[in-house]
Parts: structure tokens; C-alpha cells; sequence
């Protein structure tokens, strides 16, 4: 019975999306990893990075070269135990399903020189690493690891914390300055950076715009725009055209980027002869409703 609960939520919608999305992540990352900053001697941040360390000094300590995809894995297990308690059931099993595709295809897709140069692999394994990331974000998911502290904190004191992944990040780059030297410490930084450029590309989620809409039909733009986007809509009364002389209303809103163009077909169906003025980057305190992962 409880087996086929399980095979029903699998086929809920976008429940088959974020396993997809798993996997592409899964083999974008190994592809960054195997490809282009293991032989390069480019450490990733967070607990890949942490993994890659493991790794290598195991070998160079005792000759035994541990399995990079298992190391992974088993470096995240205390971290999943800490997301089943603490953040939820649900989030924890796509986690563990992301991290064991990352994990699996590390271990299927062999290491291979494709260049030797370090700025090459740095930015190729930023790059494709961070496409491999964004993805997953987009597609709801966590690639596990400080991801999962981060969430944890967040949702038990409200607060951010990513001074602790710089902390973190700048750990594994003294560590590779210590087992390569400092010239790969700065080509690990450099990856990292190009790393979370990728990310905020790929993954728009997070980036805050500000809508403005000035209207003569206010109630059904209110009324389409709520239906599409869940954002709140401040409303300005006795707007006044400069031209015509004609009154209007002003709607104010706060949305995110990936949510555009919900809001253009919300305007479409609405008022398509309103004018809509959008701001990017604002910044917001106060509360501002976030979708869960």
C-alpha cells in the first residue's frame, strides 16, 4: 500500500519534472567533475568541494583511491537525516533522489583530460556545473549539501546565511592552495565565481522586480494578475493622465523575474493597452511571499 502511495505522488504533476531535472543536474555536474575540474585540479565549492579533499588526501596518506560518487553521497547522509527532522519528509526524499543521480553518474562517466589548461577547466566546470545547478533550482529542487543547512536555518530563525558558505568556500580553496599550490587556489576561486554567475543566470527565481500599472480597468487586471502571479497589488486611487486628462489607477506590485511571463499574459487577457512599467533589482524588506523548494 505504501509502495503505490509512493508511485502515485511520482506521477503527480511536476513530480516527473524534478526527477528530469535531477538527472540533467545529475550529469551536468559529473560532466563539470570529471571532465574538467578533476583533471585540472579545480575544487568545486560546498560539499563537492569537500569530497574532492577527501579524496585526494586519502590517496596521497594511504594509496587508496576512494570513489569520488560515493564520498559524495556519504558526506550528505547526516545532512538528509538533518532535512527529514527539520525542513520536511518530502524535501528530503527529491534531495536524496538529486544528490544519488549526481552521485551515480560521477561514478558512470569516466575522468578524462579533455585540456589541461586550469583557466579552461575552471571556467568550463563553473559553467556547467552552475547550468546543472540553476536547473535543478528552477525545477524545485536542492542539490543537497549547505543547501540543506541553509534551509534549515532559514526556516528555524528566518535569517540568511551565506556568510557560512563563503566560510566554507574559503576553506576549500586555502586547502587546495595547500595540496596544488596557490596558483590552483585562485583558478578553484575563479570556478566558484564563474560557478554562481551561471546559477543566477539560469535560476531568476530570486531576482525581485517591481511592477508599476497604470489602468482604467483595475479590478480585472487585480483579478488576472492574482490568478496567474501570487503577489500582493497596492492600489492608487485618482491617477490622472497628463494628455487626455482621463482617470486612471495605479497598481504596484513586486514580482520575480521568472514570473514575467505570467504577468504578460495577465495583462493580455486583462487590459492590453495598460502601461506597465517594470524595475529590476529592487530591494525588499518586510514580507515578500517565497515559494518552498
Amino acid at each position: 500500500m505504501k509502495v503505490q502511495r509512493w508511485k502515485d505522488a511520482l506521477t503527480e504533476k511536476g513530480y516527473t519534472e524534478k526527477i528530469s531535472m535531477a538527472i540533467v543536474n545529475g550529469i551536468l555536474q559529473a560532466i563539470a567533475l570529471n571532465l574538467f575540474w578533476q583533471p585540472g585540479h579545480i575544487y568545486a565549492s560546498g560539499i563537492t568541494g569537500l569530497g574532492q579533499i577527501v579524496v585526494t588526501l586519502t590517496e596521497n596518506i594511504s594509496n587508496i583511491k576512494l570513489p569520488m560518487g560515493v564520498v559524495l553521497y556519504c558526506l550528505n547522509i547526516p545532512l538528509f537525516i538533518l532535512a527529514w527532522f527539520k525542513i520536511s519528509k518530502k524535501f528530503t526524499v527529491f534531495t536524496m533522489i538529486s544528490v544519488f543521480m549526481t552521485s551515480f553518474f560521477i561514478q558512470l562517466i569516466p575522468v578524462t583530460t579533455l585540456s589541461k589548461d586550469p583557466i579552461i577547466c575552471a571556467i568550463f566546470g563553473g559553467g556547467i556545473c552552475g547550468l546543472g545547478v540553476g536547473l535543478a533550482l528552477r525545477g524545485g529542487l536542492s542539490s543537497g549539501g549547505l543547501d540543506i543547512i541553509s534551509v534549515t536555518i532559514r526556516k528555524m530563525t528566518g535569517k540568511n546565511v551565506g556568510s557560512m558558505n563563503i566560510i566554507f568556500n574559503a576553506c576549500i580553496i586555502l586547502t587546495s592552495a595547500f595540496l596544488f599550490g596557490w596558483p590552483y587556489a585562485f583558478y578553484s576561486a575563479f570556478s566558484i565565481f564563474v560557478n554562481g554567475k551561471v546559477v543566477d543566470m539560469v535560476y531568476t527565481r530570486q531576482k525581485k522586480m517591481q511592477i508599476m500599472i497604470v489602468t482604467s480597468e483595475p479590478e480585472k487586471v487585480i483579478d488576472e494578475v492574482q490568478k496567474r502571479v501570487r503577489r500582493g497589488i497596492t492600489i492608487i486611487n485618482n491617477a490622472e493622465g497628463a494628455y487626455h486628462r482621463n482617470q486612471e489607477k495605479v497598481l504596484i506590485s513586486v514580482i520575480t523575474r521568472d514570473q514575467i511571463p505570467l504577468l504578460q499574459l495577465a495583462m493580455q487577457e486583462s487590459d492590453p493597452k495598460a502601461f506597465v512599467s517594470i524595475a529590476e533589482n529592487v530591494t525588499i524588506m518586510g514580507n515578500f511571499y517565497e515559494q518552498q523548494i
